[in-house]
């Protein structure tokens, strides 16, 4: 079973422990690039398998403030990974299936939820909208690794 929680500063050291395959690098970051963009208004998730860190993502509140392209009241969800050790099982999809709810639980004043996923990467681009994103059919062009695709969901559809 996969559970979404915010991170707790106990499950910090499996967190730390996350590996990123090298291909994901240049849409993901290491693990340490992930957490050093966390702080009062970029909150860290975790993605729990049995009580085991398997997967991290960050929501950031001030999305909107920092990319034009996103209403206000809305959320960013960033930096998702999945362990490659545990990746190609279907986890990723189980979290963006919960996401939502979870979501609107969470940050009940927030509206919906923007993310950009880079053009080259279909896998993810499919597994999200398959799970509720609807491309805007804007690009995001500030991307490091590339032109990025605008996706949105409303979490109280």
């Amino acid at each position: 079973m996969v559970k979404l929680a915010p991170l707790r500063t106990e499950l910090l050291e499996q967190v730390i422990q996350l590996s990123v395959a090298e291909q994901q690098l240049p849409y993901v970051g290491t693990i340490d690039e992930v957490l050093i963009n966390a702080d009062e208004h970029t909150h860290p998730h975790i993605v729990l398998k049995h009580d085991q860190v398997i997967g991290i993502f960050l929501i950031d509140m001030l999305y909107s403030q920092s990319y034009e392209f996103a209403e206000s009241g809305s959320l960013g969800f960033r930096a998702f990974l999945i362990d490659q050790h545990q990746q190609g099982q279907g986890y990723g999809g189980k979290v963006m299936g919960q996401l939502r709810g979870y979501l609107a639980q969470h940050y009940p004043n927030h509206h919906s939820i923007y993310l950009t996923v880079n053009c080259k990467n279909t896998n993810a681009y499919q597994c999200y909208v398959k799970n509720g994103f609807h491309d805007t059919n804007e690009c995001y062009l500030g991307g490091a690794a590339g032109p990025q695709h605008i996706m949105l969901m409303k979490l109280h559809a």
